[in-house]
């Protein structure tokens, strides 16, 4: 039978994702519009961004919150041409933009002391290989896998080098183990729902050590430069960007960071994916035809939760465009690289109703592709 409840919002795609529940662009405080970033209530409402940032997640003392051009991409492109080269580096990797992390250091930066630690999707490389001494490179949470790391336990708290942690897509719904983390990237547009193009840049104070201590031997574009004279260039991480950002942008991710407070900060953004991640573990237990990427539950993303049919690639991308025809789920296909499939977004501003209406339709759908 066709089911005939809809979620009420059908937007489940993993970037960039849902708005919060009861988004009103016209509650948005808009004063900062046409008005210079460089302007007292430019610099205001950018500080604003950098310390309630630092105070929801409970950064330790001494960690910076900076805005940075070019989403989570230039955020991680900036630390790792700002910081490599230092010492021998690990990369560890289990899905495309861990991969392309990798291929920056080896074939852009081309670093000669690089350790390479792969996995297939579905699965984590043996962290266990981590070298104190070197820097670490690593994604939080594959968002295009569903595989994400259970917790900090791996790295080691006597560590030489820098971590360099690429959590887009685990910053606001993960428990993160900051003082295990010296550089964490994330964007707006991922487990916030915000707007695209800007970059959340958080240092901790080792970072800042390094960064003050090594030039690295290639140019460095402007947008990528973080010190001056030696010394940490501290606006960055007061308000002062580096380029022009949109003041509509900044608008949209406070209004996002008033929402977080709002249901209880943290601690409830990280309880709602969870439960949202349950939503669908009880469906895929109910039903032998759907399984989790992820092949260790332990490992198990609770925001971008990948899904796998007996199915072929065509029947799969059917699957897609009828959820989709029926206004049901937009944007719900496998990421361009990964095995064919689903891969369903379950951060916070996904309404667990949402998800519990979704999940008939797929059943809905499987069937009548596979009859």
């Amino acid at each position: 039978m066709k089911p005939t409840q809809k979620p009420a919002n059908p937007n489940f795609s993993s970037g960039p994702c849902s708005k919060r529940p009861g988004y009103d662009i016209t509650h948005l405080d808009l004063k900062t519009l046409g008005r210079s970033h460089r302007a007292a209530i430019g610099k205001v409402a950018l500080e604003r961004a950098c310390v309630e940032t630092a105070e929801l997640l409970g950064l330790p003392e001494g960690y910076r919150v900076g805005v940075v051009p070019a989403s989570d991409t230039g955020a991680v492109e900036m630390a790792l041409w700002s910081m490599l080269g230092a010492r021998p580096v690990d990369v560890f990797y289990w899905e495309s933009f861990g991969q392309g992390w990798l291929t920056d250091v080896v074939k852009q930066l081309k670093l000669p002391q690089v350790n390479e630690y792969g996995a297939d999707y579905g699965l984590l490389p043996d962290l266990g290989q981590a070298n104190p001494a070197n820097d670490i490179v690593f994604t939080w949470n594959g968002t295009t896998s569903g595989v994400k790391v259970v917790d900090g336990d791996w790295i080691s708290d006597d560590r030489d080098g820098l971590t360099i942690c690429d959590a887009t897509s685990a910053v606001f719904a993960m428990e993160m183990p900051w003082e295990k983390l010296d550089v964490v990237t994330f964007s707006w547009q991922k487990v916030l729902g915000g707007e695209g193009a800007h970059g959340m840049l958080i240092l901790s104070p080792r970072a800042v050590q390094r960064l003050e201590s090594y030039s690295p031997p290639w140019p460095m574009p402007k947008i990528f430069r973080m010190t001056k004279g030696g010394k940490l260039i501290e606006g960055i991480f007061r308000g002062e960007t580096i380029n022009t950002p949109s003041m509509l942008c900044v608008a949209d991710y406070l209004d996002a960071l008033g929402w977080v407070k709002s249901i209880g900060g943290l601690p409830a953004a990280v309880a709602k994916s969870a439960q949202n991640l349950a939503v669908i573990e009880q469906f895929v237990a109910e039903h032998d035809w759907i399984d989790f990427l992820a092949r260790d539950p332990a490992t198990r993303s609770n925001t971008s939760i990948c899904l796998i049919l007996d199915l072929d690639a065509e029947q799969v991308k059917k699957v897609v465009k009828l959820l989709d025809a029926e206004g049901v789920a937009y944007d719900i296909g496998a990421y361009r690289d990964a095995p064919a499939g689903l891969r369903i977004w379950g951060g916070a501003t996904v309404e667990k109703a949402d998800l519990e209406a979704l999940m008939p339709w797929i059943t809905w759908a499987y069937q009548q592709v596979s009859q």
